[in-house]
C-alpha cells in the first residue's frame, strides 16, 4: 500500500521506496524517509499530503506519495 491509501493519523512503517531516480532517493533519505522509519499522514489536500517523519512535517505531492510504500 502507498501513502495515498494510508489512513490519516495512523503511524506506518516505510517498507520501501519504489523510484528509479537516484536524486529523488537521496532527497527522501535526507528527510528521513527510508525503509524501516515510521511515517504518518497528517492531512490531505488536493494534489498533496502532509506527512510527519521523525520530528518534521513535510508537504509532498501525490506522485511522491505514490512511490512510498508502507
Amino acid at each position: 500500500m502507498n501513502l495515498l491509501n494510508a489512513q490519516l493519523g495512523k503511524e506506518y512503517i516505510i517498507q520501501r521506496i519504489e523510484t528509479n531516480d537516484e536524486e529523488l532517493d537521496a532527497f527522501l533519505f535526507s528527510l528521513g524517509c527510508y525503509s524501516g522509519e515510521p511515517i504518518t499522514v497528517v492531512s490531505r489536500r488536493r494534489g498533496s499530503c502532509v506527512v510527519s517523519i521523525k520530528d518534521g512535517r513535510y508537504n509532498i505531492d501525490d506522485q511522491l506519495a505514490e512511490v512510498i510504500l508502507v
